[in-house]
């Protein structure tokens, strides 16, 4: 299916990706830059090695995206990533095209070494918990019973 044919973002699908994200955004009602920041933004990104996108359906109109950044870790010799965003148009969600964009990334991070994963959820967002515990992912140290949780502090930004 069309919908759910998954490839790897280049620079020319930057103004498609920023879409998709401000949608998500939107939907939700978080703070967003605007498409045109988005899309800047992405292309310094895109053109390191620290970051990859992917895409599902037609590249003029896409189901979905994601987006990845990677780190240096001292706990193994490749990067550990980080999935900043997953998002899928609200018509095409239940249709697989969430586990076809996150399939392709974790094949992805295993090209690029990958050792391990991160995702932060909502707590309260309990489709998006399912959907990454279904596919093996857990809010535990492996070995320990112990929740992780995430800490955060904004910074404040320059004149």
């Amino acid at each position: 299916m069309e919908k759910r044919r998954t490839y790897v973002a280049k620079a020319e699908h930057c103004a498609q990706l920023a879409k998709l994200q401000a949608d998500f955004n939107a939907e939700f009602g978080s703070p967003c830059p605007t498409e045109q920041i988005l899309a800047r933004r992405l292309r310094g990104m895109l053109a390191g090695p620290h970051c990859y996108a992917v895409l599902a359906g037609p590249a003029s109109e896409p189901s979905g995206h994601a987006i990845v950044t990677l780190r240096p870790t001292i706990y193994s010799d490749g990067p550990l990533a980080v999935l900043d965003e997953l998002y899928v148009r609200p018509p095409l969600r239940g249709q697989g095209v969430g586990g076809a964009i996150l399939d392709h990334v974790l094949r992805q991070l295993a090209e690029r070494g990958g050792s391990e994963m991160h995702i932060n959820v909502d707590e309260d967002d309990a489709q998006a918990r399912r959907f990454y515990e279904d596919r093996g992912f857990v809010n535990h140290e492996p070995g320990s019973e112990w929740r992780m949780l995430l800490y955060l502090q904004e910074l404040p930004t320059g004149p």
